[in-house]
């Protein structure tokens, strides 16, 4: 996995400032803007366009004012950001343009209706009837377009050029030609194609239904691209919305509704049937189903009872609880996962920061083009008319503002769609690694298996039943804290074998435990114990053994007396889902590895019953890391995937690492994504996530990239009318934004 620079925050940059940023327009602002803010002294900036934020590490908060002044220098609005608050800014620009673009249509379509009849039938003139047009053209050129002419003011004033640049120089020269033609009376000779054909002498002396129409488009793309921002925005913050804003917490033996600011751990709170759980606890008492889709994505209700850790933000179905507050605030798995998903924002896939290059120098480029267009037309006699609508034209089309959009719009939608399922992507660097895995490597324990022992049989003899092996070892196995101890007990009560009390008990480390029960010694542990008390081990139960052992269980002895009674297999059990998650893992084209430190036995089992497509076992921990570099001096790109606690450093060295975890396991800093769903599907369903995100991306720097190329050399020739060209540059918006909120629609297991 390359560490991408922002991962490495060093001891410097663990004081973190979010700022709401307004006025920005394009991709360029966002650049000029991160500029500014990272020659503030000791701090990395990163702004974001699609999420208007800007996100600083190593500034205090008490210094946010020194950050919101920069931002203010530079020409734009700042504010920190507040909870509760988000979106207004967003709700507010979105009211602006609908309002401006109203005006804008209402009076461009009467003035495009009456300026073409007019230009086209002569005869229809009357006297004054261009200053009608001007009059008409007023509010739109300047009211409706405002916007632009602010930004354009705003750069002018810091030496610099956006988008802005290029649409107010447009309509400014479309309505300052057409005032012009009106005050001389200037009169062209030749036609124009209006895109419906070739207009009489004199058609288009007058640009006023150009400027106007320009105007409408181009706040019709803002409006409609404002719009989609918000709508893939709410899909980003839906994490956040979970969270109920008050809490009924039981104090003095009745219920008192508190804002949820002022839980504490340790509080307990009750839960009625269909209210959201309001922060991560435990089960006090009564019993219920729980919701959890809308954070993990799993459709079926869990059941929990007395003792079962339930999620805040998970919705209570059927039934009453009363919970008590193991973590609150910023420390619970809902609000990890939000802040998550936030943070992945404020990292720049590689692809972006190309772009953002890109954009800085493209504007005054489309600007020395223009006025190479103008100068060219004019030299080769085109006549002042055709000039002019060449240079125009190429001003109008050539806004980068989709360039700008391709990555941030769709990296928004796919993380926080990612974060409804279960799938927490960390930054864009895990998608760019995504496209090219080509090897999968499993860790078995607490991944595919459930990192507990239960047990599979137990085998007694004709002198002593199965039940009774079983309840003189969970007598002797209740006073223990080993794992094989508890899946003993935990057997024996599920199928309520009665347990004595033991006494005498001694662990003998690596062997098993002796006990006394009922005045009988009774031993439970490996051959190797019952040979080191003198106990004979029968042939047959050796052959067991070792029959369980290339199954890959693990098989405890129980003696009774002088007498080997019976043998206890057990063994890590398989979660559902593996099996079902390695095949669609193998339908995607990869290559899948399991990796344990477990025996070659055990996990040649555990493989065959998932179906992976090799084994590589008897791993230690720390040479987990060897294993993935080794994989990848072979030519493969790996994924692994791991429970997050001895698999760090192979997370770390992988491709793309991603985490299986629960709890506050969710901020692992080791994996590129993280696993909050159960059901293995998760694994197959974030790199079919994070794939389909990266193709979005691509797709929208092609579209976007080849409509610039396209476009400009068009519009320079004099083929796009600037009508044309002012539709095409919008639409082009509209279509990377809408491209991207279709992630919204992606459903799991596809």
């Amino acid at each position: 996995m390359t560490t991408s620079p922002e991962a490495e925050v060093t001891s410097g940059l663990d004081q973190r400032v979010e700022l709401d940023v307004s006025g920005m327009t394009c991709a360029a602002c966002a650049s000029r803007i991160e500029k500014k803010l990272n020659k503030m002294p000791g701090v990395r900036a990163t702004v974001n366009y699609a999420t208007e934020r800007a996100v600083i590490l190593g500034l205090s908060p008490d210094r946010a004012p020194d950050a919101v002044d920069v931002v203010e220098k530079a020409g734009y609005g700042a504010a920190p950001v507040v909870e509760g608050e988000e979106g207004q800014g967003y709700a507010d620009r979105v009211k602006m343009l609908r309002n401006r673009l109203i005006v804008a249509a209402l009076l461009t379509v009467p003035l495009g209706d009456v300026a073409i009849v007019l230009a086209l039938a002569p005869q229809m003139r009357f006297p004054g009837w261009q200053w009608v047009l001007l009059v008409t053209a007023l509010p739109v050129v300047f009211w409706s377009a405002w916007p632009f002419h602010k930004a354009a003011w705003r750069n002018l004033r810091h030496g610099t050029t956006s988008m802005d640049t290029l649409v107010s120089l447009g309509i400014l020269a479309a309505f300052t030609w057409s005032l012009v033609a009106t005050i001389i009376g200037a009169e062209d000779t030749t036609g124009y194609w209006l895109g419906y054909g070739i207009a009489p002498a004199g058609a288009d002396t007058l640009y006023l239904e150009v400027a106007a129409a320009v105007t409408t488009f181009l706040l019709g793309g803002r409006y409609m691209e404002a719009r989609s921002k918000r709508s893939a925005r709410s899909v980003l913050s839906a994490l956040g919305r979970l969270a109920p804003s008050t809490v009924r917490v039981i104090r003095d033996g009745a219920e008192v509704v508190i804002p949820i600011g002022e839980l504490k751990v340790g509080d307990r709170f009750g839960v009625r049937p269909g209210e959201r759980i309001a922060t991560d606890g435990t089960v006090e008492m009564g019993s219920s189903a729980i919701d959890t889709s809308m954070m993990t994505g799993e459709p079926v209700p869990r059941e929990v009872t007395e003792g079962d850790a339930v999620l805040g933000g998970t919705i209570n179905t059927n039934g009453a609880l009363i919970v008590r507050a193991d973590r609150v605030g910023a420390h619970t798995q809902l609000a990890q996962m939000a802040a998550t998903a936030e943070q992945a924002q404020a990292r720049k896939a590689s692809v972006q920061t190309m772009v953002d290059k890109v954009v800085s120098w493209f504007v005054p480029i489309v600007l020395a083009i223009s006025a190479i267009t103008l100068v060219a037309w004019l030299l080769a006699g085109g006549g002042p008319r055709a000039a002019f609508s060449a240079a125009l034209s190429v001003l109008i089309i050539a806004c980068p503002c989709a360039l700008g959009l391709a990555t941030p719009t769709a990296l928004m939608v796919g993380v926080g769609r990612g974060g409804q399922l279960g799938i927490l992507i960390k930054g864009p660097d895990a998608l760019e690694a995504s496209g090219i895995i080509d090897t999968v490597v499993l860790d078995k324990t607490g991944t595919l298996t459930s990192g507990e022992m239960s047990v599979e049989a137990v085998h007694g003899s004709d002198a002593h039943p199965a039940d009774a092996v079983l309840s003189a070892a969970a007598s002797v196995e209740e006073q223990s804290e080993h794992p094989l101890a508890r899946a003993v007990t935990d057997h024996a009560a599920a199928r309520e074998v009665p347990v004595a009390r033991a006494t005498d008990v001694r662990a003998i480390p690596g062997r098993g435990i002796v006990g006394t029960v009922a005045g009988r010694r009774v031993l439970v542990g490996t051959p190797e114990l019952m040979a080191d008390q003198g106990l004979a081990v029968p042939t047959a139960l050796s052959d067991a053994v070792a029959t369980a052992a290339a199954g890959g269980r693990t098989t405890v002895l129980v003696a009774l007396g002088d007498e080997v009674a019976g043998r206890i297999e057990v063994a890590d059990t398989v979660k559902d889902s593996a099996a079902e998650a390695v095949a669609r893992l193998k339908e995607m084209g990869l290559r899948t590895v399991l990796l344990t430190g477990d025996r070659r036995a055990a996990g040649e089992a555990i493989g065959a019953a998932v179906g992976v497509d090799e084994v590589i076992a008897e791993v230690l921990p720390t040479d987990k890391s060897a294993v993935i570099e080794r994989l990848q001096a072979e030519g493969r790109r790996v994924a692994m995937v791991g429970d997050g606690i001895n698999d760090a450093a192979a997370l770390a060295s992988a491709n793309l690492g991603l985490a299986v975890v629960s709890g506050t396991d969710v901020a692992m800093k080791s994996a590129d994504i993280i696993l909050v769903r159960r059901n293995l599907g998760v694994i197959p369903d974030a790199i079919a996530l994070a794939r389909r995100t990266l193709r979005t991306i691509k797709g929208n720097l092609v579209w976007a990239f080849g409509y610039n190329i396209a476009a400009i050399p068009l519009a320079a020739l004099g083929l796009l009318n600037p009508l044309i060209a002012g539709f095409a540059m919008s639409l082009s918006s509209v279509f990377v934004v809408t491209n991207s909120t279709r992630l919204r629609r992606f459903k799991p297991g596809r």
